[in-house]
């Protein structure tokens, strides 16, 4: 069997930093910065594809434009001692990201080979890898999540109806603080004109000030231009009422976690936006139905859940009800789309599948540490498994204030299966709010360097003295697995609870839910039949 031969040819025609950006990153380019590299020849339009194609086919053929064979390219390969010092560091950055996956290890040898020896030896070396590493579970479980995620795209009924998405526009967000900040960010980034909506001039400025400051960090981390910035704010409009909302085509109610401001604002909504605009809401805790059961609009009224840090988190969850119209759901999934997230479908619950799955998870976590587990273990073990981050780094992440609000809801709704922690109120006394204050479960300092802090220890012991908690020796001996399989079998009940009570429209797709939306390591099959092997 004959494989594209990518490991060789790549390097060849981009440079070996770049090829290993891209093969070992699944780093995108877009049409522009594939010409720039010299990875495609030419753009053409898309109504005029085939037609450009057979023109530098037939140029070649009549040798009007040259035939390269990138195979035997050099000119963009780095000298031998350069590019074995880049080889190296590469592995030792896989080493150090993915230790329990061996595949990219196998790319860097492969790639190696061939611009050390001949790369026509190299494509024989990477066919007889590829097979090998075909039969892996590793394989099978990546291919699994690849294709639940093209899945997901296919509802069932709706996509037989050929509905077409209308075009949105304009979008508002009310309200949240943060969130909608967040929400903003990502908007603009898009390119949808924002409408941000705050209940004071105090609120609103802070809230502009986290986009401007959001869009600022891309620039100075190079992923985006002074001129890309202020194209980006322009898109942006803060306002303190309804009136600019006469021709917004999506609102994004994004205020806490209080129902009955939620159920106004959604009053207001219908009084002050057009027939067509639809009306959503990026809750946790309620029902959509719920925050809704006010207004005579209950055909565009849906859920969007957004998670923190929505800028970077590529999952995003829609929640529709039995009154949501057909005609929103394919709306609401086009614009998921191009924000390039992946929209999941889920039915109306008592909080959406990540929140359940994500907060039973860290609630786990916050117990074993509040009755003796070391907090720093317990994340480097979750990492070790294959977690992107452990549970306390992302509790850091996500912000305390965040993470208490929406626990607190949680734990109202699903007392028997929650976990109220002690320890978080007691830091927030010290104003340790995770990542943004600079100081959480660990410590951040002004160039990005997060340690672990010596004085966690007390506040620890401050909290059980005020929550009667002793430490448990049992718990303390737990072994890495047995401490992965404590924290993370809590999360697959909540997942089967929501298979059985049809929150999803298939099991695969909570698979995708809590790789993008947990950070649950995609080369573990996923959520449920990872457990059957945790450690090699």
């Amino acid at each position: 069997m004959w494989f594209a031969p990518g490991t060789q040819r790549l390097p060849r025609l981009v440079g070996l930093s770049k090829a290993l950006e891209m093969i070992l990153m699944s780093k995108r380019v877009d049409g522009k910065e594939a010409r720039i590299l010299s990875l495609v020849d030419t753009i053409a339009p898309a109504d005029k594809l085939l037609e450009v194609a057979c023109q530098w086919a037939l140029d070649i053929v009549e040798r009007r434009r040259p035939w390269v064979i990138s195979l035997y390219r050099t000119d963009k390969l780095e000298s031998l001692a350069e590019a074995r010092a880049i080889l190296k560091s590469a592995r030792l950055e896989v080493q150090r990201q993915n230790p329990n996956v061996v595949h990219p290890l196998v790319c860097i040898d492969v790639i190696e080979q061939g611009i050390v020896s001949s790369p026509r030896k190299a494509l024989w070396k990477e066919a007889e890898a590829l097979q090998e590493l075909r039969q892996s579970s590793t394989c099978r479980s990546l291919v699994h999540v690849f294709f639940a995620q093209r899945q997901i795209f296919k509802i069932p009924v709706i996509s037989k109806m050929n509905l077409l998405p209308r075009k949105i526009v304009k979008v508002a967000v009310v309200g949240g603080g943060l969130m909608s900040s967040e929400i903003a960010t990502m908007l603009v980034l898009s390119n949808y004109q924002v409408i941000l909506k705050e209940t004071n001039k105090k609120h609103l400025i802070d809230a502009i000030s986290i986009v401007k400051e959001n869009l600022q960090n891309r620039v100075k981390n190079g992923r985006a231009t002074q001129e890309g910035l202020e194209k980006s704010l322009s898109l942006l409009e803060g306002v303190l009422d309804y009136g600019k909302f006469k021709d917004v085509d999506l609102v994004i109610e994004a205020e806490s976690e209080s129902l009955s401001l939620k159920q106004e604002i959604f009053s207001n909504l219908e009084k002050c936006c057009p027939l067509h605009c639809i009306f959503t809401s990026n809750i946790s805790t309620f029902s959509v139905k719920l925050v809704g059961e006010r207004t005579k609009s209950q055909h565009r009224i849906a859920g969007i859940h957004f998670f923190c840090l929505s800028p970077v988190m590529p999952l995003m969850e829609i929640v529709h009800t039995e009154s949501t119209s057909p005609q929103v759901i394919v709306d609401l999934i086009d614009f998921g789309r191009k924000m390039r997230k992946t929209p999941i479908m889920v039915s109306d619950w008592k909080g959406y599948t990540v929140t359940s799955m994500l907060l039973t998870y860290l609630h786990v976590a916050v117990l074993l540490a509040e009755r003796g587990v070391d907090v720093y273990r317990i994340d480097q073990a979750l990492k070790s498994f294959g977690m992107q981050v452990g549970p306390f780094r992302m509790i850091d992440m996500v912000g305390l204030q965040i993470f208490v609000v929406i626990s607190k809801k949680f734990v109202e709704s699903l007392p028997d299966r929650s976990y109220k922690p002690h320890l978080i109120p007691i830091l927030q006394q010290d104003n340790r709010e995770g990542e943004r204050s600079g100081k959480g479960f660990y410590n951040y300092d002004n160039f990005g360097k997060v340690s672990p802090d010596p004085e966690l220890s007390e506040y620890m012991k401050t909290a059980r003295d005020a929550s009667n908690v002793t430490i448990d020796s049992k718990l303390t001996k737990l072994s890495d697995s047995e401490m992965v399989e404590m924290i993370l079998f809590p999360a697959l009940n909540e997942a089967c609870r929501m298979i059985s009570d049809g929150v999803v429209i298939r099991s695969s797709d909570l698979d995708v839910a809590s790789v993008l939306g947990m950070g649950f390591p995609a080369y573990r099959f996923s959520l449920a039949p990872s457990f059957v092997h945790f450690f090699p």
